[in-house]
């Protein structure tokens, strides 16, 4: 059967390299927003995994999750079916009756307005009341002044949000929490592999997550994990994953004891949902974490080459800045026009478009001003200045694992035709 499968192996690796098109192509210019982090490796191994029929969760998904905490410095792992799941199961983990200090409908939970749609709609999807704060749109992290500001008496955690990568200033978060007693979650999709002051983002908080999607530093195709310090939240976090379920559990006795007389196959002990990582995806996560490092980086490399190359432009743009204490893992690159810059933001993208350098918002910009967020109780803490101005003026361009010097080169001269075109315009 090897030798079998190592005939389909040869065939993955041989159409791979045969239609495997260039990230940059200088003949037909275009610098894409992301591009695929596995390859043949990761398809043969998925495709192992497929033949054994071995493919809902297991020993696989397990092992991963045991290599991921272990090799990035983390407690306990429960990995699940997509980001969005995970900042779910986050927030059920402390809204189920499974955990004693949970949260009550109606209690308030402070997050930044700067974030993706997922950060917000689990809040609102445990009945819980979002606060939003503003963001300083130079780091684009959300301001732990504006933190404190917004406690009030229904206050009861807060989700903090490192944003493209960049750790917010957790020490100044975690100080607020501590006096005010408050939870403190963090959702780290975007910023795997980036570091505070030597921890990897997502270790001061109860919980955290980070997703695996595609486009992500590293990837399971869809998926996700929660991390958490504590064996006992770890365990919820367990049963709410796989339908209210003790299956998965660690100490399994603790609950088996409330229900002697059930077979211990089969006790559901509370709530649950399905947000499994299935094996194939497991396997494929297990070789990505091997390369992650090395894909962060050469984000990094890129990052500070872009931002060389653009600081004869500071006048009128301002690439994110990295906070202080924090190593940056760049799931893009942020940049923000000046408030007096002479051509729009609309106007540079379009621009920057039509050479073939794709360009984005960030994130989702000011979340409170879009329709869905209007349906929903929800309370704004402050004038939200930062966020509307990232939302009005920021946009992202490419800053990627797999870019050339050559395309990173490409996109330094665009910028500069462009905003040349805008000397002596400034107002």
């Amino acid at each position: 059967m090897e030798e079998t499968f190592a005939k389909v192996a040869d065939a993955i690796s041989e159409y791979w390299e045969a239609h495997e098109r260039p990230v940059f192509d200088p003949a037909v210019p275009h610098v894409a927003l992301h591009h695929p982090t596995f390859g043949a490796e990761e398809i043969t191994a998925f495709t192992r995994q497929m033949l054994s029929t071995q493919v809902t969760m297991g020993r696989e998904v397990e092992r991963f999750e045991e290599e991921f905490c272990q090799r990035l410095g983390y407690g306990h792992g429960v990995s699940n079916n997509s980001g969005s799941s995970a900042n779910l199961l986050m927030m059920s983990a402390v809204t189920t009756p499974l955990f004693e200090a949970r949260l009550m409908p109606g209690d308030e939970v402070i997050l930044p307005a700067l974030t993706w749609s997922t950060s917000l709609w689990p809040i609102i999807q445990r009945g819980l009341k979002p606060v939003f704060v503003d963001s300083d749109p130079v780091t684009m992290n959300m301001d732990p002044a504006a933190v404190e500001a917004a406690i009030g008496a229904k206050t009861r955690a807060v989700l903090a949000v490192p944003v493209y990568g960049n750790p917010c200033d957790m020490d100044a978060i975690s100080a607020i929490c501590r006096d005010k007693g408050l939870l403190l979650l963090e959702d780290c999709c975007e910023s795997l592999g980036a570091r505070y002051k030597g921890r990897p983002v997502g270790s001061d908080g109860l919980i955290s997550t980070f997703s695996f999607y595609f486009s992500h530093h590293m990837t399971t195709l869809e998926g996700g994990i929660c991390l958490a310090g504590d064996p006992e939240i770890a365990d919820i976090m367990r049963i709410l994953r796989a339908h209210g379920w003790t299956r998965q559990v660690k100490d399994r006795e603790k609950w088996e004891r409330a229900a002697p007389t059930y077979d211990p196959r089969f006790i559901f002990v509370g709530e649950g949902y399905n947000m499994r990582l299935t094996e194939p995806q497991a396997v494929m996560g297990q070789i990505q974490l091997k390369k992650l490092e090395g894909f962060v980086e050469a984000r990094q490399r890129l990052a500070r080459k872009l931002i060389a190359g653009l600081s004869g432009w500071m006048d009128i743009l301002q690439p994110q800045k990295t906070t202080d204490g924090g190593e940056h893992s760049w799931f893009g690159m942020p940049i923000l026009l000046n408030a007096n810059a002479p051509i729009t933001r609309d106007d540079l993208c379009a621009q920057l478009n039509a050479a073939g350098v794709e360009t984005r918002p960030v994130i989702a910009g000011n979340l409170v001003r879009h329709p869905g967020t209007r349906q929903f109780d929800h309370r704004v803490a402050d004038k939200l200045t930062g966020a509307d101005a990232v939302m009005d003026r920021g946009f992202a361009i490419p800053c990627h694992q797999s870019l050339s010097d050559e395309a990173v080169d490409y996109m330094l001269e665009q910028f500069s035709r462009i905003l040349g075109q805008q000397k002596g315009r400034l107002s």
